[in-house]
């Protein structure tokens, strides 16, 4: 039901890019938008990792450094070649993934966050970045991060040149400079939203650690509103990338987040833990094998 549902949203970007082609031009207008969009995500799928990388300054590590050591066993558990990892000098702690498919991978994480966490709610956030690769969201992320940029930047012309059809029509003109860029922005972000849920639940399947991912975001929720993240606020488009929306808060999942309420992401957690529990054993969902247990009862995602 999330990838139908994250299929319908992507189409429904489609369909806006491509009719506020239409409304300003007509179907030469309709055409060209495709076409730039085209290019736009053509650019986008081969040079997105470089780009977010050389943003953050992010230096690549070998197989012997600790981060390396605990996303080796995490990627082989997830049957994904070894991603490229990456270091931040950063003390916010954050991390996220890039790249267009699991071959051309790269996950990283802020020094801070390896200050912050212990060993296995680190695990359990790689994992969650993992599971963003295996899911293939990077290239889902670029692309709608791609159109809903390329829907703003049509409004702005709209808004200073009024369009072929525009000219003379407040309401047509109001359509393509407000509620285009408008409703492409709600449906970049209910993506988002989806793919982070999605996220979590494989990425602590990965790591049999649930409750060490709800703890770890437990903590990097309360670092976001108390440690600048410089590379965000400078470039806000790379905020749905990282596992905690750097100004993320607030109980609810908000309309204009990224990200769904961390504290919404623990609950489900939480009862996943609990859900995957044995009989007699309190919250502890790991086996022996290091994978979750299943007690077959449902799951909270589901």
């Amino acid at each position: 039901m999330n990838g139908f549902r994250t299929f319908l949203l992507m189409a429904a970007l489609v369909a806006i890019f491509g009719g506020l082609g239409l409304l300003l031009a007509g179907r030469a207008g309709l055409l060209l938008a495709l076409a730039v969009a085209a290019a736009m995500n053509l650019y986008a799928w081969w040079h997105s990792d470089s780009v977010v990388l050389r943003m953050h300054q992010a230096r690549e590590v070998g197989p012997d450094h600790r981060l390396a050591r605990i996303v080796a066993p995490l990627a082989a558990r997830a049957g994904l070649p070894m991603p490229r990892v990456w270091l931040i000098e950063q003390p916010q702690p954050n991390a996220f993934a890039t790249g267009r498919d699991p071959q051309h991978a790269a996950v990283a994480a802020t020094t801070g966050l390896l200050a912050m966490l212990d060993e296995d709610e680190i695990a359990a956030v790689m994992a969650h970045e993992l599971a963003h690769v295996r899911n293939r969201d990077t290239l889902l992320m670029t692309m709608t991060a791609t159109f809903a940029g390329a829907i703003s930047m049509l409004g702005s012309y709209a808004f200073f040149t009024g369009g072929d059809r525009g000219r003379g029509n407040p309401l047509l003109l109001l359509l393509a400079v407000v509620v285009a860029p408008f409703a492409a922005m709600l449906v970049q972000m209910a993506i988002s939203r989806g793919r982070e849920y999605a996220a979590d639940q494989l990425g602590a399947e990965i790591s049999g650690r649930p409750l060490q991912l709800a703890s770890a975001l437990r903590k990097l929720q309360h670092a976001s509103g108390r440690i600048a993240n410089p590379v965000a606020a400078r470039n806000p488009a790379v905020a749905a990338l990282y596992i905690i929306k750097p100004w993320a808060g607030g109980v609810r999942d908000s309309l204009f987040g990224t990200h769904p309420s961390t504290a919404n992401r623990i609950m489900a957690l939480e009862a996943m833990a609990a859900v995957t529990a044995p009989p007699g054993r309190g919250h502890s969902a790991i086996g022996r094998n290091g994978l979750p247990r299943h007690s077959g009862r449902r799951n909270p995602w589901a």
